[in-house]
């Protein structure tokens, strides 16, 4: 059994992303960042951050190497105090991963924190900011930063020369409406468990098209609340995401890049 004092809140790690637009051939997880694999950036950032009684890491299948690596920050995290460390085997996608998160969550657990390992450097002033807001009463919380970018939604198009392949703008959302959502976001343990339970009934395309937790949340009629995102915590995708991570890591801005 999983102990974990009344109160307080789980944090589920999700790496079991392939990063193969990475290129490094190898599950993101365990892609190097500062000469160290991605995920232990993470999960050292939720030890900084001093707020988990339980941590748990969704990992793909059968990789022997994460496993190693989980079981060195296991031990991380008992020198932090946190003793509940779990790992369990990520699904074919991410809310399967989740699930398999939620499932072996402590009993006296009551808020979580979904988390991706894709954002390894997000600081402790991000996790601060959501758990604040869930004791504060919110359900369902979602760190986030404002559109700089003019975006605008498209539809297929074609030109007589250029043919297919093109697109044509359908609308310009108001810029000030928009944010950019971030992790990790905080729920009410209850409501995001109702959340899953739902998208196992939506259809393959429906259940495509959502990409976090937060849209389930909203999908049964939850609000869901926004706070201050950061700069630091980038989603890397890309080599040039990684390139910035380093620079953010080692470069001689560093000091410049200290932030809550």
């Amino acid at each position: 059994m999983i102990e974990v004092a009344e109160g307080q809140c789980a944090v589920v790690i999700v790496a079991a992303g392939s990063g193969q637009r990475l290129g490094h051939g190898v599950p993101k997880a365990r892609v190097p960042l500062g000469g160290e694999p991605m995920l232990v950036h993470a999960v050292r950032g939720v030890l900084k951050a001093g707020m988990a009684g339980q941590i748990c890491i969704a990992i793909p299948a059968g990789d022997a190497e994460i496993e190693g690596i989980c079981a060195q920050l296991a031990g991380e995290a008992a020198a932090a105090g946190v003793n509940a460390f779990s790992v369990v085997e990520g699904g074919a996608d991410r809310s399967a991963s989740v699930r398999a998160a939620l499932a072996v969550m402590g009993d006296a657990v009551t808020t979580v924190l979904i988390h991706d390992a894709a954002r390894p450097l997000a600081p402790a002033g991000v996790f601060d900011r959501v758990t604040a807001a869930l004791r504060d009463g919110a359900k369902a919380v979602i760190p986030a930063l404002a559109v700089v970018d003019t975006i605008k939604t498209v539809i297929p198009a074609e030109l007589p020369a250029t043919g297919a392949g093109v697109e044509k703008v359908s609308g310009t959302p108001a810029r000030h409406q928009l944010r950019a959502v971030q992790t990790p976001q905080g729920f009410d343990l209850a409501i995001l468990r109702r959340a899953h339970e739902y998208a196992l009934t939506l259809d393959e395309v429906t259940a495509a098209a959502i990409t976090d937790d937060a849209m389930l949340v909203e999908a049964i009629g939850e609000d869901v609340y926004v706070v201050q995102g950061s700069t630091h915590s980038l989603k890397i995708t890309s080599p040039t995401d990684l390139l910035l991570a380093e620079a953010m890591l080692q470069g001689p801005l560093r000091p410049r890049w200290v932030e809550g």
